[in-house]
C-alpha cells in the first residue's frame, strides 16, 4: 500500500481533492439529521428522540429511492465528459429533472400514505408514535426541494464541480441549526413548536438550497456550453429510460440498506423505548462517518466513469486501488475513535445517561463495522462508475434482508442481546456486502482488460 502510495501520488491527490467537496456535502445531509436529533435530545428528552428515531426511520425508507434515481444521473454525466459530449449532458439535465419531480410526488404520496400507516402498525409505542406523526408529514413536504436540488448537485458533480453544493450546504445547516432552535424553544415570540418545529426548519432549509443550487447552474459560466443545448421542456423516452435503467437499481440499492437499518429501529422499538432512543443516538453518529465514505464513493464514481468513458480501463483500475486505500486509511481511524471515545461521542447527543450508556456500547460495534461499510460503499462507488448496478443491487438484497436483518433480529430478540444484538447482525450484513461487491470488481474489470 505504501509502494503504491508513492508510485500513484497523483492519483490519490486527484481522487482526494474531488472528493473533498463531495465529503462536505454528503456529511451536510447528515449533519441535518444529526443537529436536529442533538437539539430533540438536548431540549425535549426520551419519547421526542425515539419518535425523531421513528420518523427518519420509516421516512428515509422512501427517500433513498428518490435519491438513488438522483444519484443515477451523475455516472451518465461522467461517462459524457470522457467522451466530450456537452447537448448529450445538457439533455440529460432536463431530463432528470423531470424525474425528479415526479419521483417528489410518489415519494410524498408513499410517505403520507404508506409510511404513516406502517408506522401506526408496528408494535410501537403510543406516545412515541403521536410525536413522530406531525414531525414525519412536515418531513416528507421537504422531498419536493430536496429532489430538486439533487438534480442540479449530481449534474454538476458529474462534470467535476463540487465545491459549490459543498457551501450550499454548508449554510444550509447553520440557517437550519438556528431556525430549529428558534422554532423548538419559541424565541421571538414565536410559540414553541416542539419536535415539528425542527421538521419545518429543515423545509425551510431546503427550499432554500434548491433554489440557490438552480440558479448556480443555470447562471455559472461553468456551465454555459451546456446551457446552450438545455430545454426545460425537451423530455426525451431514450434519455428518461437510459437515467432510470442506472438510477432505479442504484435506488434499490439505497433503499435495501436503509430499510435494513430502518427495521432494526423497528426492531428496537419492539424491545423498548430505551433501545431505540440508544440506536437512533448511535446510528446518527455511524451515519456521519458514512457520508465521508460516501462522498470518497462519489469521487471514485466520477474518475471510474470518466476513465469508462474513455475505455481507460488501466486508469480506472487504479483509481479503483486508490480508493479502497483510501478508504481502508480512513475507517481504521474512524473504528478506533469510536472504540476509545464511545462514551463522551455518545453525550454530544443526548444527556439521557441510561441512552448514553447503551448507545455508547453499540459505538464499540459500529467501530467494527466501520471497516466493512467503508469498503462496501466503495465497491458500489466502483461498479455504478463502470454502468453495473443490477447485480449489485442483487447483493445489498441478500447482504441486508438476508443475512443481516435475520441474524440481528434473531440475537436481538431470540438470544436477547437487545439492541446490541441487532447491531451484530448489521455488521454481518456489511461484511457480506464489501466481500461479494469486491469479488463483483475483480470479474468486471478482468473482462474489461481481456475484451481490451
Amino acid at each position: 500500500m505504501f509502494s503504491n502510495l508513492k508510485k500513484h501520488k497523483t492519483y490519490y491527490i486527484s481522487a482526494l481533492a474531488l472528493a473533498g467537496p463531495l465529503i462536505i456535502a454528503q456529511l451536510g445531509h447528515t449533519l441535518v439529521q444529526t443537529s436536529d436529533t442533538m437539539i430533540i435530545g438536548h431540549f425535549l428528552g426520551k419519547i421526542s428522540l425515539a419518535a425523531s428515531s421513528l420518523a427518519h426511520s420509516v421516512f428515509m425508507m422512501v427517500l433513498v429511492l428518490g435519491l438513488g434515481i438522483a444519484y443515477g444521473l451523475t455516472p451518465l454525466i461522467a461517462q459524457a465528459s470522457g467522451r466530450n459530449d456537452k447537448e448529450e449532458i445538457s439533455k440529460l439535465l432536463s431530463n432528470s429533472i423531470w424525474i425528479n419531480i415526479a419521483s417528489s410526488i410518489l415519494l410524498f404520496l408513499g410517505v403520507y400514505y404508506g409510511s404513516m400507516y406502517g408506522m401506526q402498525h408496528a408494535d410501537q409505542d403510543p406516545l412515541v408514535v403521536d410525536e413522530a406523526k406531525p414531525y414525519l408529514l412536515v418531513l416528507s413536504l421537504s422531498i419536493f426541494p430536496l429532489m430538486i436540488f439533487n438534480a442540479f448537485k449530481q449534474f454538476a458533480e458529474g462534470l467535476g464541480f463540487t465545491k459549490q453544493a459543498m457551501r450550499i450546504t454548508i449554510w444550509g445547516n447553520v440557517l437550519n441549526v438556528i431556525l430549529a432552535i428558534i422554532f423548538v424553544k419559541g424565541f421571538f415570540g414565536i410559540k414553541p413548536m416542539g419536535i415539528a418545529g425542527v421538521g419545518i426548519a429543515t423545509l425551510i432549509d431546503r427550499i432554500l438550497m434548491m433554489i440557490v443550487m438552480a440558479l448556480y447552474v443555470l447562471k455559472s459560466k461553468h456551465f454555459q456550453p451546456y446551457i446552450i443545448h438545455f430545454n426545460f421542456f425537451s423530455i426525451q423516452k431514450k434519455r428518461i429510460k437510459a437515467i432510470l435503467k442506472l438510477g432505479t437499481p442504484v435506488a434499490f440499492q439505497y433503499f435495501f440498506e436503509v430499510s435494513a437499518f430502518a427495521g432494526a429501529s423497528l426492531i428496537a422499538g419492539k424491545i423498548s423505548a430505551l433501545d431505540q432512543a440508544a440506536h437512533n443516538v448511535a446510528i446518527t453518529l455511524a451515519a456521519m462517518t458514512y457520508m465521508i465514505g460516501l462522498g470518497i464513493s462519489g469521487a471514485t464514481t466520477i474518475k471510474v466513469g470518466n476513465s469508462f468513458g474513455k475505455e481507460n480501463y488501466q486508469r480506472l483500475k487504479t483509481f479503483a486501488r486508490v480508493s479502497y486505500h483510501i478508504i481502508l486509511g480512513y475507517t481504521i481511524c474512524t473504528a478506533l475513535l469510536f472504540a476509545i471515545f464511545n462514551y463522551p461521542i455518545a453525550a454530544l447527543i443526548t444527556n439521557e445517561q441510561d441512552v448514553v450508556s447503551l448507545a455508547a456500547k453499540l459505538l464499540i460495534i459500529a467501530g467494527i463495522f466501520q471497516l466493512f461499510d467503508g469498503t462496501q460503499v466503495i465497491g458500489l462507488g466502483i461498479l455504478r462508475g463502470m454502468g453495473d448496478v443490477n447485480i449489485p443491487t442483487l447483493i445489498t438484497l441478500l447482504a441486508y434482508w438476508v443475512v443481516g436483518l435475520p441474524s440481528g433480529y434473531y440475537m436481538g430478540v431470540n438470544l436477547g442481546f437487545g439492541i446490541q444484538g441487532v447491531w451484530y447482525g448489521l455488521t454481518f450484513a456489511l461484511l457480506t456486502s464489501s466481500i461479494l461487491l469486491y469479488l463483483r470488481y475483480r470479474f468486471m474489470i478482468k473482462k474489461k482488460l481481456d475484451i481490451s
